[in-house]
């Protein structure tokens, strides 16, 4: 009999990618049957999932005794947290503590969570306000001290977030602002509705030497400058990289939110968004190559033009 791998998120973006890749690869379709995790299972991207064999479950990650029908019977769980619903608070923490808390109750044995970095920690207490990296960091050192055997795949900066970060300037022209050296910054990029699937795959094909691992999910660093001389060589337009002071980037950004989302750029030159982690070694755990930066843009060209 197969074995059973739940998703959450399996209607998100990264939880999309981690069905659709499961389903799309003969082995693992045949190794796992899967139990895609959504709000709500009358939506049409859930319908969608069930009508190709997945058992599409409602389930919240709010508790314990909420978590557990999720990850009953399952043999690997893949794990997304999303701080962005609630930013103020721990929410995000105690969603990922309460469902470790249900797979170790279940014993599940493969637990895959999308994580990401302390930079608090990294950058020596210079960077404290990213707290949607550090907030996961805390859920992925409450999943090892729990003793569920886990895999932590690092998701890099997301290719959509381009969509708007780079502006169509109204005369045939492109443009990125950031506060970041455009030959400094390094910048993983990263499909995630894409990709996110190709790394959580290798880390079910490596199981159990995945275990304890992380896995850099990022198709490469790309410097600034190089990500619009690229962006302009496939659209066919002029586009420029501006650096600008974090003022001036802080002033264009909710109040709220502008400090997290100054130092997440300036994390980008230093420490370095994977604190200067090399990618090779997650790259060659993949089955697939992940997309790039240049066939990312000529996929999605008309959200520019």
């Amino acid at each position: 009999m197969s074995k059973l791998i739940t998703v959450f998120g399996a209607t998100g973006n990264q939880g999309g990618s981690v069905v659709r890749a499961i389903l799309n690869d003969p082995a693992l379709s045949r190794e796992f049957r899967v139990r895609g995790i959504t709000r709500d299972v009358s939506k049409p991207a859930a319908q969608a999932l069930a009508a190709k064999g997945v058992e599409v479950v409602a389930a919240d990650m709010g508790s314990i005794e909420l978590a557990a029908p999720a990850v009953a019977g399952a043999h690997t769980v893949f794990m997304v947290t999303n701080y962005w619903e609630n930013p103020s608070g721990d929410g995000e923490i105690a969603q990922g503590r309460a469902v470790t808390d249900a797979c170790k109750a279940a014993g599940v044995k493969h637990l895959i969570f999308s994580s990401l970095i302390n930079v608090s920690e990294v950058s020596g207490g210079r960077l404290t306000h990213i707290h949607h990296f550090d907030g996961k960091a805390k859920i992925e050192q409450y999943i090892r001290s729990s003793g569920v055997p886990a895999t932590f795949v690092l998701p890099g900066l997301f290719m959509s977030n381009l969509f708007t970060m780079i502006r169509n300037n109204g005369e045939g022209a492109y443009s990125l602002s950031l506060p970041v050296s455009p030959t400094k910054g390094q910048v993983p990029l990263f499909n995630a509705g894409g990709d996110l699937g190709k790394f959580v795959n290798a880390a079910i094909k490596h199981h159990p030497s995945s275990i304890g691992k992380h896995i850099y999910a990022a198709t490469e660093y790309y410097t600034p400058s190089r990500i619009m001389s690229e962006f302009s060589e496939v659209i066919g337009k002029p586009a420029t990289y501006n650096q600008i002071s974090d003022d001036d980037f802080k002033s264009t950004r909710p109040p709220a939110l502008a400090q997290e989302m100054l130092e997440n750029m300036l994390l980008l030159e230093d420490p370095g968004y994977y604190g200067g982690a090399d990618l090779k070694e997650s790259h060659d755990l993949l089955s697939e190559k992940p997309t790039t930066w240049k066939e990312f843009v000529e996929i999605y060209k008309e959200k520019w033009l």
